[in-house]
């Protein structure tokens, strides 16, 4: 689980805007890049090269 004050001073390094926790697989979501950060041992990994492309699926979610 994610700190609460560390998730609302993260943003993503591609677009520089806020991100969407998903516990269910530990994961950052971005809204405006579509891509998800892996967070490991409770570290979010803000690296745009270790992201992956959400499913558009997963971008249907996030505007529920």
């Amino acid at each position: 689980m994610l700190d609460p004050k560390l998730l609302e001073i993260l943003v993503c390094p591609v677009t520089k805007t806020s991100l969407v926790y998903k516990s269910d697989c530990d994961e950052l979501w971005c809204r405006a890049s579509g891509l998800a950060y892996p967070v490991r041992d409770d570290i979010p990994v803000m690296l745009e090269d270790e992201a992956r492309e959400l499913t558009a699926q997963e971008r249907e979610s996030l505007s529920d």
